[in-house]
């Protein structure tokens, strides 16, 4: 049976009262790219640190190939590479300067330092100041400096926030090809729905320090195939209790936008009581879809929150 990359067993962190993390089970296999999704204070950064080494486990276990940070801790910093949501390089460095002085620090020879600023597609740029790149430039410097050791556990944070479409989906396309061509795993933060969709084969969901579902795009909807959504905006705000009775899930509300998600088992049956209630109560739809639960359904099901909230 073939050891994970990483196998994280029932680990905790509390700190005094708050507990961060409450209880934590997964693994990664070679080659898995794994997302891990949820709102603020969900317990992701510390779940990450605990596995970087940075902060220590109140409890629990965790191994990367077999090995933990109490007595392999040198062996360890080989074994992951990292790039983090805001990384800082020296401004009067150019590109390649700045990978190579990286590269200095695991013996590396200049040709790989030259074959990671091409994965990154910084060729035309490895001459450049980094104080000269754009926002999606830098990105990719600090993804070409996380490469460098050919780590088998790769972390990224967040990796493409702030950034616009276009330099979104060219990190998407380096760490697509990073996929296709190498045995690396991953494992990411986000906090953008379609990213966790497009590269990852298995999505966690944390709120509270728990994990709420784990698996597969496909699992975690086929779980709830049985809902569908109601979703409507109207000038007038609907209280939690308004809609009740047999085939009705949840109602998920926004104040903010006055619009609502209606999760029903059954679409077909429930839509023609949606609108005689409304229509009874003298409530005016402004909007009125009707759909299959999507992960970003799914994850304000479980949270009551938006993920970038």
């Amino acid at each position: 049976m073939e050891i994970p990359i990483l196998d994280v067993k029932d680990v905790r962190k509390h700190f005094k009262e708050v507990k961060a993390v409450d209880g934590v089970n997964f693994t990664v296999g070679t080659g898995e790219f794994i997302a891990l999704l949820g709102p603020n204070g969900a317990g992701k950064t510390t779940t990450v640190e605990m596995i970087e080494g940075i902060q220590q486990p109140t409890s629990g276990e965790i191994n990367i190939l077999g090995l933990n940070w109490h007595t392999n801790e040198s062996k360890l910093r080989r074994l992951i590479s990292l790039s983090l949501q805001e990384t800082r390089f020296i401004d009067k460095l150019r590109v390649r300067e700045t990978v190579r002085l990286f590269a200095s620090f695991y013996n590396l020879p200049d040709a790989r330092v030259d074959e990671v600023i091409e994965i990154v597609d910084l060729v035309e740029k490895k001459k450049s100041y980094v104080q000269n790149l754009s926002g999606g430039q830098r990105q990719k410097l600090a993804l070409a400096i996380a490469l460098l050791n050919n780590a088998p556990l790769l972390l990224l944070d967040e990796p493409t926030t702030g950034l616009d479409p276009t330099a979104r989906r060219e990190i998407w396309n380096i760490l697509m090809d990073l996929k296709k061509n190498q045995k690396t795993s991953l494992i990411l933060t986000t906090h953008y729905m379609e990213e966790a969709e497009f590269l990852c084969d298995r999505i966690i969901i944390m709120d509270k320090g728990k994990i709420l579902a784990q698996g597969t795009l496909d699992e975690l909807l086929s779980a709830n195939n049985s809902k569908e959504i109601i979703a409507f905006s109207t000038f007038d705000h609907i209280p939690d209790n308004f809609f009740c009775g047999d085939g009705i899930v949840k109602l998920i509300w926004d104040d903010k936008t006055n619009s609502g998600k209606l999760i029903v088992r059954n679409i077909i049956e429930q839509l023609p009581l949606f609108l005689s209630k409304v229509k009874d109560a003298g409530i005016k739809l402004t909007q009125l879809e009707c759909r299959k639960l999507t992960l970003d359904d799914l994850f304000i099901s479980m949270t009551g929150k938006h993920l970038g909230d």
